[in-house]
Order: structure tokens, then sequence, then C-alpha cells
């Protein structure tokens, strides 16, 4: 049994609903239990609900506060290495799509080699690998590139098209520490409108990767919508869903989760329904409320200024400096196709100094190749 059963209990409009419905009285209830270390999904409905908009200042007093007891004042920083921009998907929103009549590229080991060493130029030592979805970048070609970047970096995580529980297996055997898997959207019917062509039609398929993840042992587990091609408050409550029933099943793994807004990208799709800055906080302080244990990202699709807020209210990394085009570190914006713009152009050691200025201490390695050792051990 994966989430896709559980999933197909609750129909997407009767979900929705039912977090519409939520009164002030509900958020009333679900802070109180907020404050003393309790929640569950059904506060987590009240806390997306329109209702609970007037108790934001509270929800964000006791988010950051939750989080600096669990975390400290730390944020772990990252980066994001796109190795292929090449995909047989068609996908709406995404630059990379196929209808998109645009170069193509697939770094080779060299110019892997190369971006490493631009990244760890500017500080970085944890990378996300990412690439679209093609015959060229299989597994034999993300295993290849793991073993290349393992001795440069601490922690190496995955942001590619899913994959089975073997392959799974095999690419943490090559020091893959974590995976983000985003659904994109978990309406069903509008995630078919948003991929009609290639292996990521698959609604299915893709919605029980992290149950796959978890089965392979990877050490963290990333989730997430693609905000802005449906509802974001029904986007959220499916996610938040999703990480209870993995965290159920999958205890060993550690848990993540991501808001990216719709961005601009070639094709240039217009959000369907808008996500405020406000409502971005919401959704933030609602998680932390809910988990006190999920880790939660912020990447560099939002505004410095933005993120110079936010990061306080229950984030616990940041990705910074990032280049989302093969061969961007070593190359430039113009290497080649970028996935999406992105709205934080600053380096990584200007998003420390920010940090560093607002009392946090910035996290550049939270992994260690010992780790790995001792889990093949155990």
């Amino acid at each position: 049994m994966g989430f896709g059963e559980i999933h197909a209990r609750h129909p997407w409009e009767a979900t929705r609903e039912r977090i519409l419905a939520r009164t002030d009285a509900d958020v009333r209830r679900a802070l109180a239990r907020a404050e003393a270390g309790d929640g569950d999904l059904g506060d987590m409905e009240a806390l997306l609900s329109p209702a609970a908009s007037p108790h934001l200042e509270r929800m964000a007093r006791l988010s950051h506060a939750r989080t600096v007891r669990r975390f400290g004042r730390t944020i772990q920083l990252f980066a994001p290495a796109y190795l292929s921009n090449e995909c047989q998907n068609v996908c709406t929103y995404c630059g990379y799509s196929a209808g998109n009549k645009v170069p193509r590229r697939t770094l080779t080991p060299a110019e892997i080699l190369r971006e490493a060493g631009e990244l760890r130029k500017l500080g970085i030592d944890h990378a996300l690998l990412l690439t679209g979805e093609s015959n060229k970048v299989g597994v034999d070609y993300l295993e290849r590139a793991l073993g290349l970047l393992r001795p440069h970096f601490s922690a190496l995580s995955l942001e590619v098209q899913p994959l089975g529980t073997e392959d799974y297996r095999r690419l943490r055997r090559q020091g893959l520490n974590a995976v983000l898997v985003y659904q994109e959207t978990y309406h069903a019917e509008a995630y078919r409108l948003h991929h009609p062509k290639g292996r990521k039609s698959d609604f299915a398929w893709r919605l029980d990767a992290p149950d796959r993840v978890g089965e392979a042992g990877v050490h963290r587990i990333g989730l997430g919508a693609l905000l802005g091609l449906e509802d974001w408050r029904t986007e959220c409550l499916f996610t938040a869903m999703h990480l209870a029933w993995l965290e159920r099943r999958h205890w060993r793994s550690r848990f993540s989760v991501s808001f990216p807004r719709l961005r601009p990208h070639e094709g240039d799709l217009a959000p369907k329904v808008e996500m405020t800055d406000r409502d971005l906080v919401q959704a933030i302080c609602a998680f932390r409320l809910l988990n006190g244990e999920v880790e939660i990202n912020l990447s560099t699709r939002e505004s410095p200024g933005f993120r110079d807020r936010a990061f306080r209210l229950g984030v616990t990394a940041m990705s910074a400096g990032s280049r989302t085009n093969p061969g961007g570190y070593a190359e430039g914006a113009d290497a080649s196709l970028e996935q999406f713009a992105t709205e934080d152009k600053r380096s990584p050691a200007e998003v420390a100094a920010m940090l560093r200025a607002a009392g946090y201490e910035p996290v550049w390695k939270d992994w260690d190749a010992s780790y790995d050792r001792a889990e093949a051990l155990a």
C-alpha cells in the first residue's frame, strides 16, 4: 500500500471545502494545541484556512519559537547543480518541456567536475543535482555523476525523474543522501492537463515515488507542490497528508518540505491561482506548527526581501547563488536554457552574511561520508 490509496480517499473538492469551512474557533483551538506541542491534520486544515489569516502574527511567533527550540538559530545552505536540460516530457510550466525549441545539453564528466569546482569556490558543500527526464540521463548517468561528485561534497541530493526502489538503493550506495520528488500538483485532473505527454504523465507512479525512496533507505525525502497550478491551501493539505503517511511508514528517514511558486520560464504559463507573500508565510507557519521536526526549504525563486524576513518563521534550509541551467556556474547564465528564472541573485557569501547579521549561523555541512560508512555496516 502506498500513499496513492490514501490520496484516492480524499476527493479534491471535498478536501478544499473542508478547509474553507474551518472557523475562527477552529483556528484558536489549533493554535492552543500547537502551543502545547500537539496537532493533527484537522488542525492543519484550520491553520491553512482563510479563517487563520487574522491570526498570522501569532502563528509566526509560535512558528519561530518552535523552530529555534528544535534547530537553533541555524540555516543550512545548499545550491542546485543542473546536469542536463534534455527532456522528453511535455510539462506546461517548465522551460525544459520537450515542446520548447531550445538548445539542449547534458554535461560530460569533465563538465560535471568543472561545475563542482565552481560550486566549491562559492563555499557550497551540499549540492542538489537536477536533470530533465530523457534516455541520456538514466540511472547509469546519475550513478556516474554521484561517483564523480562524492569526493567533493559532504551531501548530495537528487531532484530527477521518479525511479524504482532498486534504482534508489543503487544510487544510495554511491553516496546519495536525499531525494526530492515534488508532486507538482495533487489534483489528478490538473496533473494530466499539465503533463500531456511523456513518462511524467503517470500520476500514480510519481505519487508513490517517495514511498520507494523510503523503502530504499534514503536518509532524507523531500516533498512539495508547484504552487500556482491549483488552490494552494488544498495542495498544502495534501502535502501534509503525504508527509504524515511517510513519517509513519518510513520513520528512519528525515523529511523536508518546499514551497516553490510558479516562476517565469520558457513557455511562460501564468499561475491559475495567485499565492501572495502573506499566503506563503501562512503555509510555512502552518507546516511548522503541525510538525516540529520537518525541515523547511526556501528557494531563490523568492525575492531577497521576502527571504530576509521569512526565513525566521520556520525555515531551516535555503538555496543560495542558484543557477538553473547546465554549466551555469562555470560558464554563466547564457551557457544553456534555464529551467526557470530566479529572483534572489545574491552569492552564497552574501546570503551567509545576511544570516550572520540577523544572528543566525549559516551551516554549509550537515552530513559526512563517515555516516554513509556507518550505515553500510549497520
